[in-house]
């Protein structure tokens, strides 16, 4: 069993960046693939970013591509999305889950922290 927290969320502006946080409890999870979904009310959670076990491969969003990055720290037991440039449209309840196999399906995962808000106002 893996316990997964996150952290780092909250109100910006439009423009700011955040940095969230996954942190796995009471067990390493450096064999795991690691994904961020988020999801907005009313809406279906989505894919945001994942990395493999090793840190090797990442995937991104089309949305997310090039204002956000995923990266782990195996010996911190830690894995992180930094945000940058943020925009309304990224406010979401932001979930960290993980998996044997990398996947942007969420059906994949059976590891998932309780989730983290992000707000971003224009």
């Amino acid at each position: 069993q893996v316990q997964l927290v996150e952290s780092g969320g909250g109100l910006v502006q439009a423009g700011d960046s955040l940095r969230l946080s996954c942190a796995a409890i009471g067990r390493t999870f450096s064999s795991y693939a690691v994904v961020w979904f988020r999801q907005a009310p009313g809406k279906e959670r989505e894919f945001v970013a994942a990395v493999s076990a090793s840190g090797a491969v990442t995937k991104y969003a089309d949305s997310v591509k090039g204002r956000f990055t995923i990266s782990r720290d195996n010996a911190k037991n830690t894995v992180n999305l930094q945000m940058n440039s943020l925009k309304p449209e990224d406010t979401a309840v932001y979930y960290c889950a993980a998996g044997n196999l990398l996947s942007m399906r969420p059906g994949q995962y059976a590891y998932w922290g309780q989730g983290t808000q992000v707000t971003v106002s224009s």
